[in-house]
């Protein structure tokens, strides 16, 4: 007999999810995401001067400020006409690496990795390592006081790393990862003035010239941080891919075979050429890469606490219209779709469509492949070829080879900026015009669409990347990414469903971002019963 587990809200993610999962038999049979919360950002820059919207928009999330100022950026810049200075575009770049790197870390360490670490057996440490005795001590003095929290919350499994030795050796560097995200905030700061709520990009360009002090400040913390990544964060990942018991996760956990990426990361002043490679992959066929074509986006929703007005319609003119009514809906998320399909938005995305182009010689300068050969995980990618699936593991492991190769490249980006020279493009608000940002942020594919009239905004919209991953149904039926991917993972224990946020986290939903509407009543939060 089928039984219904519903987790409300998933924790170790930002933002209000709720997974509905009905399991029949130990396995997953069917899935429902749903997004729960209500705020309000698109429908408040109507009528306000377009230069707001990139100060208005960092407010979308407090974890991803920096993305959607970056959008923000580049969608002004459209509108407006400007040619982006070189040094602007670097600094852009440089910033936007900054808070990859520091998404990626604190994602692993502090938001997936205690689905896999037993941190209970850190208090059985019996080795002569002082550092690692002083951290099993503390950990001891924190249960013994009732204070866990910064571990919690856990479910229990029998497939946690419980060898002491192992498991305190990943938990200090849980703690060194606090550093190492601090240091990856300090870089953008040196250029953006704060994070959050940044101040360093604007419209037209950046406002911190390059000088010789903070390039130098920049890139000490980043060769600290990159020898952080490659001597730990990459050789964690690779340990806990090869733990026996977790091998299913290298094809459970696929989202349907459909990935999509804007491509991020202008190596040139128009935006054509990117560090991070736009395109689509379809059925799994990461052999085959197609050329993205914008014009294909639309959303759906169908299943969407929004009016049927909104159906179907590109960002260009799309309409945030709550119906907090609607028969059927369940979620606050759209669903985003590209010619039609839902797609996988993220790191796993753009590695592939880097790894399909590569493979098929469309990308002369070969990165990505090198180093999987040179990690050794040339078999696990082939595995997962021949299954035709990728799943929770390569997700993971994707997520640590772009931070490597991103900040691998940022020490060149450095090496470009040219002190002294223009960081800005003066333009002038135009009486009627359109515009788009698309961009990489950490979690996926990020779009700003903007209407300017009159001199003010018409229409701002925004399609997220956890709108992509979290959508829920289309008008056709078909389940977003998140909802697919839980489809057919073993949930042995009802009580303790540690594969469904497992398989949800490998994602790093960021709901707050993906949700841009206000109750038209109270400003509340949905209320949801249960069962």
């Amino acid at each position: 007999m089928a039984q219904l587990i519903s987790i409300d809200p998933v924790t170790r993610i930002e933002g209000h999810l709720r997974i509905d999962v009905e399991v029949e038999n130990g396995v997953v049979k069917d899935a429902w995401s749903s997004g729960t919360m209500f705020r309000g950002i698109e429908m408040l820059l109507k009528g306000k001067h377009p230069f707001d919207a990139q100060q208005v928009t960092e407010r979308i999330c407090g974890v991803c400020p920096l993305v959607h100022g970056t959008a923000a950026s580049y969608n002004l810049d459209d509108a407006l006409g400007v040619e982006l200075p070189d040094n602007a575009r670097l600094i852009r770049n440089l910033c936007l690496g900054a808070n990859f790197i520091q998404s990626h870390i604190l994602h692993f360490y502090h938001l997936a990795a205690l689905d896999y670490v037993d941190v209970t057996a850190v208090a059985k440490y019996s080795g002569n390592d002082p550092a690692l005795a002083a951290l099993r001590d503390k950990v001891a003095a924190l249960a013994k006081a009732g204070d866990v929290y910064p571990f919690l919350p856990r479910y229990e499994s029998d497939d946690y790393v419980s060898d002491p030795e192992l498991a305190t050796v990943l938990v200090s560097h849980y703690v060194q990862a606090l550093e190492m995200r601090k240091k990856a905030q300090e870089m953008l700061t040196i250029f953006y003035g704060r994070m959050p709520s940044f101040v360093g990009t604007v419209p037209g360009g950046v406002t911190v010239h390059p000088t010789v002090s903070n390039i130098a400040a920049f890139r000490a913390r980043l060769t600290e941080l990159r020898a952080w990544i490659d001597n730990v964060y990459v050789q964690d990942i690779l340990t806990v891919a090869g733990v026996s018991a977790y091998a299913p996760f290298l094809t459970a956990g696929d989202s349907g075979g459909n990935y999509l990426a804007y491509g991020g990361f202008d190596q040139d002043s128009r935006g054509e050429e990117k560090f991070l490679p736009r395109g689509y992959i379809t059925g799994n066929n990461v052999s085959s890469v197609g050329t993205f074509d914008e014009n294909k986006l639309t959303e759906s929703v169908r299943y969407s606490w929004y009016k049927d007005e909104c159906e179907w319609l590109h960002p260009k003119e799309g309409k945030t219209e709550p119906d907090v009514h609607k028969e059927g809906a369940y979620s606050f998320l759209k669903a985003p779709r590209y010619d039609g399909k839902p797609m996988e938005v993220g790191p796993m995305a753009r590695m592939l469509v880097l790894a399909g182009l590569e493979l098929s010689g469309k990308r002369k300068e070969k990165k990505l492949l090198p180093l999987v050969e040179k990690l050794g995980l040339g078999s696990a990618v082939d595995a997962c070829v021949k299954a035709g699936k990728f799943g929770i593991l390569p997700r993971h492991a994707m997520r640590a080879l772009e931070c490597k190769l991103l900040a691998d490249e940022m020490d060149k980006w450095l090496d470009e900026l040219k002190p002294g020279e223009k960081i800005w493009d003066k333009r002038s608000i135009p009486s009627e015009s359109y515009g788009r940002g698309l961009v990489e942020g950490p979690r996926g594919a990020l779009g700003h669409w903007i209407h300017i009239k009159n001199k003010v905004i018409e229409n701002y919209q925004c399609i997220v990347p956890t709108t992509w991953n979290a959508a829920p149904r289309d008008k056709d039926g078909n389940r977003g990414p998140i909802e697919t991917a839980l489809i057919g993972l073993p949930v042995p224990d009802p009580e303790n469903p540690i594969n469904v946020v497992r398989c949800v986290r490998s994602f790093d939903p960021c709901l707050a971002c993906a949700i841009h509407v206000i109750h038209p009543e109270h400003n509340g939060v949905k209320e949801f019963r249960v069962v």
